[in-house]
């Protein structure tokens, strides 16, 4: 490299660290937030919605579901939008937890918000998905869990309490710790 080259892709290489360094510092607070949620230990807010795709486990023939209606059972809410690529990617993993754990009582309920109607079921379809999905046309129920992002998972004990609430992407083992957690809590 020459005297003249090396001149030339200093100032690109400083230019590239400081863009890097701002993009590092707007991304790390998100990676180290704290992993619980506002609710946790907290009365879920109780809610009913359309049931948009699949069986209503609140009720065959329902045509809504309402969440206190589930008390008794471990729920997983899975807060989503068709054009969220992180809920593309993590929603066949919880369809997996949900069909793998269904047998011991944990329901997992799709909640799509953010989004516009008649969106859900035709993305649901295509990938197969198998638990019921609610639709907060409004958007008032993920403003009542606090949902400012998605994905957001959030866990709710058989006695109804929150008992985690995760945003952004959750890894498998986490989600199987989660579940586990919810399995055995008495809360």
């Amino acid at each position: 490299m020459s005297e003249k080259d090396a001149k030339i892709s200093s100032p690109l290489l400083v230019a590239a660290l400081v863009v890097l360094l701002i993009a590092g510092f707007a991304l790390l607070p998100r990676l180290f937030k704290p992993r619980g949620g506002a609710l946790d230990g907290k009365d879920a807010p109780n809610f009913t919605l359309e049931v948009v795709a699949n069986i209503n486990p609140s009720g065959e023939g329902k045509g809504t579901l309402t969440l206190s209606d589930l008390r008794g059972k471990p729920v997983l809410l899975d807060f989503w939008a068709t054009w969220c690529g992180p809920c593309a990617e993590e929603t066949p993993m919880i369809d997996k937890v949900a069909q793998r754990y269904k047998d011991r009582g944990l329901v997992v309920v799709g909640v799509n918000t953010s989004d516009a109607p008649n969106l859900a079921r035709p993305w649901v379809e295509r990938r197969r998905i198998t638990f019921p999905i609610v639709f907060d046309a409004s958007n008032e129920v993920a403003a009542g869990y606090g949902v400012d992002n998605l994905p957001t998972l959030v866990l709710v004990s058989r006695a109804g309490k929150v008992i985690a609430m995760r945003t952004g992407m959750t890894g498998d083992a986490e989600l199987e710790a989660l579940v586990k957690e919810a399995l055995s809590a008495e809360l």
